[in-house]
C-alpha cells in the first residue's frame, strides 16, 4: 500500500438550516484498498458522498487527489477527477443496449470524414473490451433489461471504469442481491482493487464489510469516529463504535415482568423476499409486544413491509387467526385487522397540508372505503376522543398537521391506526427524531395497547427500534435480525443491551 493516500478529506463540514450534517469530518482513500464506510443511519455518510462527488459543497474543510486540492462543484467535475460513484439503485437506462449503457455520453465517433456519426462496431468494441476486464462475457447488443440485477450491477460499474477511474466509491450496491450475487461483486472488486484502485464501500451488512474491506471508517452524528484496519476491529468493537455503546457502559435489561400474553394472532412461516429477507419465522399473540433489534439493513423494515404487504413475499405465508392468507397489498392487511407505522413519517405517514382530524381518520377510511359514512360530527368526537387518550397536544383538531411537532405528528398517526381498531400493530421507528419525553410518552402507550385490559383483549404489537433500551423496555420478547436473517429469539430477561450487541455482531455461520 502507498504511504500517501490518493484521496483524502480533512476538516470537512457542511449544514442545513436547522441541521448540522457534517462536522470536522476526514477520510483517507488509498489505492489498492477498500474502504468501508459505516455508521447508523442519520451518521452522515450520504451527505460525505454527495461532498467528495460535487452534489454538495463543504463549508468548510479540503479535499485533496494526489496531494493537489480539488474543489468539485458537479459530479461531472468529479467524474472528469476520476472519482466515479455506483449508487445502491442502478441508474442505468433498462431499454438501451449494454453496449449503449457503457458509452452513453461518450459514443465513440466515426472521423469527420464518415460525418461524425456515433460508430457502432467501436462502440460494440468498446463495451467488450471493458466487461472482459471484469470477466463478464455477455452479449453486449442485448437490452441491459434481458439481464439480472446482479449483472447490471456489473454493468454500471463497467460504465464507471472505461473513463480511467482513480476512486470507485459504492454506494450499497448489494442491498438488493441475492448471496451469489454478493460473491459475484466481491470477485470483481477484488480484482479491481489488486489492479490498484481505491474503493469506497457503503454498507450495512457487517458479513460483507469483513468479507472485502481491508480498512474501516466509523462515522456517527455527523462526525468520525475513527479509522481502523479491519484485521484489528473486532465485530463487537465496530457495533459499539457504531451505535455509540461504551464497553464499560452499564447494560440495559430486559426486565423480569412476566407477560400475560394471549392467543396467537399472526404466524409468518418462512416469510422472504429475495435480495431483501432470508426465510423468517415469526409469531405475535394477543398482549405481547415482540421486539425487532438489529443494525439499519440487517431486515426489520423489509419484515414489516411484507406482513403489511406493502412489497410481495416470494417464499414462505402468513396465517392470520389460524387462516393461510397472502396480501397482495396493504389494503388487504388493512382489512385483515393489520396496522402499520412507517418509519418515513414524512413520506409514508403524515400528510401535513391536512388537519389533525383529517390525518386520523384516513386508515379507517382506507379500510371502509365507499362503505364509510359518518357525519361530521361524528368525525370530530372521534378526533377528539383519540387527542384526549392519547395526549396529543394541538390546538384543535382542525390544526394542520404540520404544525404538530414531531411527537405529536407520531401520536397522531398512532392514533390513525388505533382507529381502525387492529389486532396487529406494527411500529417501525416510531420514535425517531422525537424529544426524550414524547420517547417515553409513545413507549408508554406501547405497553398500555398491548396489555388490554387482559391478555386476549390487547393487540398484538411489533416494535421496531435502532435505539437498544427503547426495544429493551417495550419487549416481551425480542428477535434479533442480522444481515437479512434471524440470528435468535429471547424472552424478556434473557437479554441486556451488552449481549444483543453481541449477537448482532456475531459472525454468520
Amino acid at each position: 500500500m502507498s504511504l500517501a493516500p490518493v484521496l483524502a478529506l480533512s476538516g470537512i463540514h457542511k449544514g442545513f438550516p436547522g441541521v448540522k450534517a457534517l462536522s470536522d469530518v476526514s477520510l483517507r482513500l488509498f489505492p489498492g484498498e477498500v474502504h468501508a464506510l459505516m455508521g447508523q443511519n442519520g451518521a452522515g455518510k450520504s451527505t460525505l458522498i454527495k461532498v467528495l462527488t460535487g452534489l454538495f459543497q463543504p463549508d468548510a474543510g479540503t479535499i485533496t487527489l494526489d496531494g493537489q486540492a480539488i474543489a468539485p462543484k458537479r459530479t461531472e467535475d468529479a467524474q472528469d477527477l476520476g472519482i466515479r460513484t455506483v449508487y445502491q439503485e442502478v441508474n442505468l437506462c433498462p431499454n438501451l443496449s449494454v453496449a449503449e449503457n457503457i458509452c452513453a455520453g461518450r459514443f465513440p465517433r466515426k472521423s469527420w470524414l464518415g460525418g461524425g456519426r456515433i460508430d457502432w462496431t467501436a462502440v460494440r468494441a468498446e463495451a467488450r473490451r471493458v466487461l472482459s476486464q471484469m470477466d463478464l462475457d455477455i452479449d453486449v447488443t442485448a437490452p441491459l433489461s434481458r439481464y439480472s440485477l446482479s449483472v447490471q450491477q456489473m454493468v454500471a460499474i463497467a460504465r464507471t471504469l472505461r473513463i480511467s477511474a482513480r476512486v470507485l466509491i459504492l454506494d450499497e450496491p448489494t442491498s438488493s442481491l441475492d448471496d451469489a450475487a454478493v460473491q459475484r461483486l466481491f470477485t470483481v472488486l477484488r480484482r479491481l482493487r489488486d489492479q490498484g484502485l481505491a474503493i469506497l464501500f457503503v454498507t450495512h451488512f457487517l458479513d460483507q464489510t469483513y468479507a472485502l474491506a481491508d480498512r474501516i471508517t466509523v462515522m456517527r452524528n455527523g462526525e468520525t469516529e475513527g479509522e481502523y484496519p479491519a484485521a484489528e476491529l473486532s465485530r463487537l468493537a465496530l457495533v459499539n463504535k457504531m451505535v455509540g455503546a461504551p464497553p464499560d457502559q452499564q447494560p440495559t435489561r430486559l426486565d423480569s415482568r412476566a407477560s400475560q400474553t394471549g392467543t396467537p394472532v399472526l404466524k409468518a412461516e418462512g416469510l422472504g423476499r429475495r435480495g431483501a429477507l432470508h426465510p423468517l419465522d415469526l409469531e405475535l399473540r394477543c398482549g405481547e409486544v415482540v421486539g425487532l433489534a438489529g443494525l439499519l439493513g440487517s431486515g426489520r423494515t423489509e419484515a414489516a413491509r411484507l406482513l403489511f404487504g406493502a412489497d410481495s413475499a416470494d417464499a414462505g405465508h402468513v396465517e392470520m387467526h389460524g387462516r393461510s392468507r397472502r396480501w397482495h397489498s396493504p389494503r388487504e392487511a388493512i382489512a385483515a385487522g393489520i396496522a402499520f407505522c412507517s418509519e418515513d413519517r414524512k413520506h409514508e405517514g403524515a400528510i401535513l397540508e391536512l388537519s389533525v382530524r383529517d390525518n386520523i381518520l384516513l386508515a379507517l377510511q382506507a379500510r371502509a372505503g365507499l362503505r364509510l359514512v359518518m357525519s361530521r360530527e361524528q368525525q370530530q368526537a372521534l378526533a377528539e376522543d383519540y387527542i384526549k387518550r392519547l395526549g396529543i397536544k394541538t390546538a384543535s383538531a382542525d390544526m394542520p398537521m404540520g404544525q404538530l411537532s414531531g411527537g405529536n405528528q407520531q401520536k397522531a398517526l398512532l392514533a390513525r391506526w388505533l382507529a381502525t381498531q387492529p389486532a396487529v400493530l406494527i411500529l417501525d421507528e416510531p420514535t425517531r427524531g422525537i424529544d426524550v419525553r414524547a420517547k417515553e410518552d409513545l413507549m408508554d402507550q406501547v405497553r398500555a395497547l398491548a396489555v388490554g385490559q387482559d391478555a386476549d383483549a390487547g393487540m398484538a404489537v411489533l416494535f421496531i427500534s435502532s435505539e437498544l433500551p427503547e426495544v429493551l423496555h417495550c419487549s416481551d420478547r425480542l428477535l434479533v435480525l442480522r444481515d437479512r436473517r434471524a440470528a435468535g429469539e429471547y424472552r424478556r430477561g434473557e437479554l441486556d443491551e451488552r449481549s444483543v450487541l453481541e449477537v448482532i455482531a456475531a459472525e454468520s455461520a
